[in-house]
């Protein structure tokens, strides 16, 4: 069977979903980047039947198993997902009303920010949210000893993975003219941040 199953897509889409409750407008072209297996797609898509979401993902297991949940699952505005590799510069995207990156920016090199970073300047019109899901280390804040050996397990695993810095996010924001409007804490020491352009 093509299904995967993410056990912290289950313990973690509610909170997100209240996230978006609060910061999407009435509706548009949702883009979800990594969307990984496909649960979110599919529970946050019936969440919000005013927005078409996109799934799309770098990864052919992904896809079909994102393919499969729709199959099963999916309503009418849930679309077929779409291969999309955030590190590259050509996107098979044209525009969108707001993104979604669940759980990417630690598990993937640098260049997949930075391209998610530089789409969303592009794609998104002024006013429309790009929101970042995942952990992060903040210089404000202290750094949970169970975050700080996550960051260490996924350095073990790839040199190019680890938790990244809220304020290099916020760089890679401003140079494409986004600022970050809200910080949301999530549960077991995750964030939702948000960033618009003025």
């Amino acid at each position: 069977m093509s299904k995967r199953h993410a056990p912290p897509a289950l313990r973690n889409r509610e909170p997100i979903r209240a996230v978006l409750a609060q910061e999407l407008g009435a509706g548009g072209l949702l883009l979800e980047v990594a969307s990984g297996s496909g649960e979110h797609a599919v529970y946050l898509s019936q969440a919000f039947p005013g927005w078409q979401w996109q799934p799309s993902d770098p990864d052919p297991e992904a896809l079909a198993s994102i393919a499969a949940w729709r199959a099963e699952e999916g309503g009418a505005n849930l679309l077929a997902p779409i291969r999309l590799d955030a590190s590259q510069p050509a996107w098979p995207v044209s525009a969108a009303d707001a993104m979604l990156c669940v759980n990417m920016t630690h598990i993937s090199p640098r260049a997949a920010t930075q391209g998610l970073f530089a789409a969303a300047g592009r794609l998104l019109p002024a006013g429309a949210p790009l929101l970042i899901y995942g952990p992060f280390v903040e210089a404000e804040v202290e750094t949970t000893e169970s975050n700080l050996a996550f960051d260490a397990s996924l350095k073990a695993r790839n040199p190019e993975w680890g938790l990244r810095q809220v304020a290099w996010l916020d760089e890679l924001a401003a140079a494409q003219g986004l600022q970050r409007t809200a910080r949301h804490a999530m549960p077991a020491n995750n964030l939702t941040l948000v960033w618009r352009k003025p």
